[in-house]
């Protein structure tokens, strides 16, 4: 079965960590089929600084849009 890497900014907590396992488990074996034990969830949690989209960092504010 297969691993999932779950990227996204810091900040979730525990309890939607957890939630988010739970879901992704469910989904995985209803597509696939095998059982919730063979189904591994990783977590990265990244810091804004760390993450840049369209060459902008995330912790960089966004300027107001021009008029």
């Amino acid at each position: 079965m297969p691993t999932i890497r779950v990227e996204m900014f810091e900040g979730r907590t525990v309890e939607q960590k957890r939630a988010l396992a739970q879901a992704l488990t469910e989904a995985t074996v209803r597509t696939l089929g095998g059982s919730p034990g063979a189904v591994d969830i990783l977590f990265y949690d990244i810091a804004k600084h760390d993450w840049a989209t369209g060459g902008k960092l995330w912790s960089e504010p966004v300027p107001p849009p021009a008029s």
